[in-house]
């Protein structure tokens, strides 16, 4: 495993980070983590070198942080950099942020969280923790050593995201970063000038939710074939981030074991400026071809979240950009057929656009869902 400094932290940190959102379930049931299969891949991540793990109050149902906690005893605690986030959109006063801590701390049966992140950042929840007073939250949590460090993780535009950069003292922050996602919210520009400011970057959705490694379509997949050394395009994914130095850890939601054993592998080449440019020239082809054939900009994220109508928002969008970027709409409108919460359903409330931290217009895309699979 290579490590790397996060920021001016003086923290050394595996390139590769173990995020907690997409654990093994029971039954497809979000909320149901089949804690053995977490507790077996989160303890080898960690025997093979990762040393840096991701979780937040509201993955998997508020399962997640729970899940981490049993996996971390038998010594795994003292051996990794432990990074939560406070649920921002939930807090309503001062003491909120205090009560959400200690909630936490209990759940992942600890005395600190090394990376303390506000979760989520927007141009609504930064007023409201601001209004709430967060920055006197942050320092009394680090004097008294329930956080070590502070950080952010964003999802907005570029003036917000400095601003805030600006606002505060923070150790890291994590933004949404792979090769189609150069230029979106934070993208480039803000890994460099959170870097220029001596912030460490965790990277959330390097493969933009599982996307950039499945279902290849038969153009990238020639290009890929291509290159004079032939990689997945899981470490394409990943090399490609571990080639910007200014890059601290890379989160990677994995579900399987397997995912980590080629994950830790491909790792041990995950060298800063290790691409030469050519490699660099394919990645831009591929891009090009995605961007030409996604059809709905969605991350599978989940913050929309449930929906008060039942609607599966995410999985709408999969099957939506799977018939459009790899040409097999009768595949998926046969899938389709046997989604719950299809997209007919939607009552044009809103309330999912809200929270979509890519800003989708989600109500007409879905209807785009509706006509395509539909009628």
């Amino acid at each position: 495993m290579l490590y790397r400094e996060l920021g001016q932290t003086g923290k050394s940190v595996s390139i590769l980070g173990f995020g907690t959102m997409r654990l093994p379930t029971l039954g497809g049931d979000d909320s149901k983590v089949d804690e053995e299969k977490a507790a077996q891949m989160i303890r080898y991540a960690i025997d093979h070198g990762v040393n840096y793990i991701d979780t937040a109050y509201p993955y998997h149902g508020g399962m997640s942080e729970s899940v981490i906690g049993k996996a971390l005893q038998d010594g795994y605690r003292e051996k990794v950099c432990l990074a939560t986030k406070l649920p921002s959109w939930l807090v309503t006063s001062r003491e909120d942020m205090d009560r959400y801590l200690n909630e936490q701390l209990e759940r992942l049966r600890t005395d600190y969280i090394d990376f303390y992140l506000l979760h989520a950042l927007n141009g609504d929840f930064w007023p409201l923790l601001k209004k709430h007073d967060v920055f006197d939250f942050l320092n009394s949590a680090l004097k008294d050593g329930r956080i070590k460090y502070t950080g952010f993780s964003f999802h907005d535009n570029m003036d917000l995201f400095k601003e805030i950069v600006d606002s505060y003292p923070w150790n890291m922050c994590q933004i949404q970063f792979n090769f189609m996602d150069e230029s979106f919210q934070a993208g480039k520009e803000g890994l460099m000038y959170a870097a220029s400011k001596g912030l460490g970057v965790a990277i959330m959705e390097p493969l933009r939710g599982g996307y950039l490694a499945s279902k290849i379509p038969r153009e990238v997949k020639e290009i890929w074939d291509s290159a004079e050394t032939i990689r997945s395009p899981v470490e394409w994914g990943l090399r490609y981030l571990w080639d910007y130095p200014e890059i601290g850890v890379v989160l990677s939601g994995m579900t399987e074991l397997a995912h980590v054993e080629d994950n830790v592998k491909i790792a041990a080449n995950g060298f800063p400026n290790s691409l030469t440019e050519e490699e660099r020239r394919l990645i831009s082809k591929v891009k090009e071809i995605y961007r030409s054939k996604t059809r709905v900009n969605c991350t599978g994220c989940q913050y929309c979240m449930p929906c008060p109508s039942g609607v599966n928002i995410p999985e709408n969008f999969k099957y939506l950009n799977n018939a459009e970027m790899f040409d097999k709409i009768e595949e998926e409108k046969l899938l389709y057929s046997g989604l719950e919460g299809k997209a007919s359903n939607c009552t044009e409330c809103g309330e999912c656009e809200e929270k979509c931290p890519q800003k989708t217009p989600i109500r007409e895309m879905l209807k785009e869902v509706s006509r395509l699979f539909e009628k």
